[in-house]
């Protein structure tokens, strides 16, 4: 049929370029993107005392970028379709490359906010684009493996990202945490020129006669920009007290709503919900959006911890961090293997009661713990992590059409990334208003008829008699409020680690409802 490929030749096609040189180029370009959601994690504080803003208002550093870069990524099957995988993907690149060039230049936080914006679009559609080159480029005897090498970039980028934000802004500026990704891109896009190439399929899709969805891409972008603003601003403004955050969330879910109903009655949606039907499909982008909140919200708010808390610089903060990179590489290594030895759901099920654990061990610190008592439980919440993700990946399109992989990994990235904006919003939140409620309930005990605060106060007088004579009364009183902050602070990280233990647990009975089934001869191998 004129303007399709044929399905033997689709199924037959091979690329002319060695694969593991083609997923060298993608998952460069997808190493550098995913890096970004998490590298300026430990420069937050510098970047906040540089551009006169507060490390909550510095937070939309973060997010801005999570959020643009989840509005376009369900688009980048269509887009991929329209301009072709190959020009596409280069355009992202650049567009990325000389928006991080833009980030280090910026002179306020509104200018860097716009900037990762941007960036975000210009990041949005290298993971899915990735994950869909290497479903396609490798045989079917090889795509775990394949999914062991995409998984280990997608989760270890966030995770080293600490640990080299924190190098370049202590040993150069924060601005280099953007500046490194100029030559980083330039190379990338060399690779791509080089060694990708279309498959027939895309050569043949005649996606340029389909309409632009201008309306569900406008109802996309209505209803996660207000979702995001409501989590960023709700406690600033004390949350659903504020008729500024009603609206929002009245417009938020009207649109997600609106957006729903849209995209599955247009006949060319730029999300294609349809895909949603395969059962497996959809349990991976449940998994996705709670496993994507757990790691991004890990990943930002350790290093806050130990920066506000111990006192720890960006550097020190991004190496304690760093081992979970090993735990990662790891992991996904022995994940691609185990996948082809035992059912996989097992062995998400134990990725998912590890990475309890390590949540178990992290809501038992305390400000007196040193780095080398975090080691393990950062180390094994990377292998538990890539323990998910690999068998997860390809669990989830394992009966999906090769047609389809565009619209399943655009779908998956945005709920991950989805999940990782409302997870950093959402911990921060939780964090801020734990603190205050724990500095009202410990502020009562600052009595004088309270005998350890009585003689915590006096203790601290005494040391400060000798510098600062009669001030070392007043002084007194501020060590002691100064001590009553870090123990609320403190309270208020634990019980979030807590609470992410059963977020974990929670994900044990859905990856059982994962079903095993035959793969067809165009898709990815079985899982398991």
């Amino acid at each position: 049929m004129p303007g399709k490929a044929h399905p033997q030749t689709t199924r037959n096609w091979k690329p002319a370029a060695n694969p593991w040189l083609i997923a060298a180029g993608v998952m460069l370009a997808t190493f550098m993107e995913v890096l970004d959601t998490s590298v300026a994690n430990v420069s937050l504080t510098h970047i906040a005392g540089n551009l006169s803003a507060s490390t909550d208002e510095a937070t939309w550093v973060l997010t801005s970028y999570l959020v643009s870069n989840a509005i376009i990524l369900p688009a980048s099957g269509w887009l991929g379709r329209y301009f072709g995988r190959k020009r596409f993907l280069l355009t992202c690149i650049v567009l990325f490359t000389l928006a991080s060039v833009l980030c280090g230049l910026a002179g306020s936080l509104g200018m860097l906010i716009l900037a990762r914006v941007i960036q975000g679009v210009g990041g949005g559609a290298l993971q899915p684009v990735a994950q869909a080159v290497m479903l396609e480029t490798f045989p079917a005897s090889k795509r775990g493996m394949a999914m062991a090498v995409y998984s280990m970039g997608v989760v270890v980028a966030p995770i080293l990202g600490p640990t080299l934000g924190g190098w370049l802004t202590d040993n150069y500026s924060w601005r280099w945490v953007f500046f490194i990704n100029l030559p980083v891109g330039i190379v990338a896009v060399m690779m791509v020129m080089r060694f990708l190439e279309d498959p027939p399929y895309l050569k043949n899709a005649n996606a340029r006669a389909e309409s632009i969805d201008y309306v569900g891409f406008g109802l996309l972008a209505l209803w996660i920009g207000c979702l995001q603003i409501l989590l960023d601003k709700g406690q600033d403004e004390d949350w659903f007290s504020s008729h500024f955050i009603v609206g929002l969330a009245v417009f938020a879910v009207a649109g997600f709503a609106a957006f729903l109903a849209w995209e599955l009655k247009t006949p060319h949606p730029i999300v294609n919900l349809h895909v949603l039907k395969s059962r497996n499909l959809a349990i991976g982008v449940a998994l996705n959006f709670t496993i994507g909140a757990i790691l991004f919200s890990t990943t930002a708010v350790i290093p806050q911890f130990l920066q506000i808390l111990l006192g720890y610089p960006s550097l020190q903060a991004g190496l304690v961090m760093s081992p979970r990179g090993i735990g990662a590489i790891v992991g996904a290594m022995v994940a691609g293997r185990m996948i082809t030895w035992v059912d996989g759901r097992f062995w998400m099920a134990q990725g998912a009661l590890l990475l309890g654990l390590t949540m178990f061990v992290f809501g038992g610190v305390n400000t007196g713990i040193a780095p080398n008592n975090l080691l393990w439980p950062i180390i094994i919440s990377g292998f538990a992590t890539t323990s998910l993700f690999v068998p997860m990946t390809t669990f989830s399109v394992a009966s999906l059409k090769r047609e389809e992989m565009g619209d399943a990994a655009g779908l998956t990235s945005l709920v991950r990334n989805l999940g990782g904006s409302v997870g950093i919003s959402l911990i921060t939140a939780l964090v801020t208003r734990s603190s205050q409620v724990h500095q009202a309930l410990l502020a009562k005990e600052m009595t004088p008829l309270n005998a350890p605060f009585r003689n915590g106060l006096a203790a601290a007088q005494h040391a400060l008699a000798a510098q600062t004579g009669q001030a070392a009364h007043a002084q007194g009183y501020g060590v002691m409020y100064q001590l009553l902050q870090h123990q609320a602070g403190l309270w208020a990280y634990v019980e979030q680690f807590r609470l992410l233990v059963w977020a974990c647990l929670a994900l044990a009975p859905l990856i059982f409802l994962f079903k095993k089934s035959k793969p067809r001869p165009d898709a990815p191998a079985q899982a398991h």
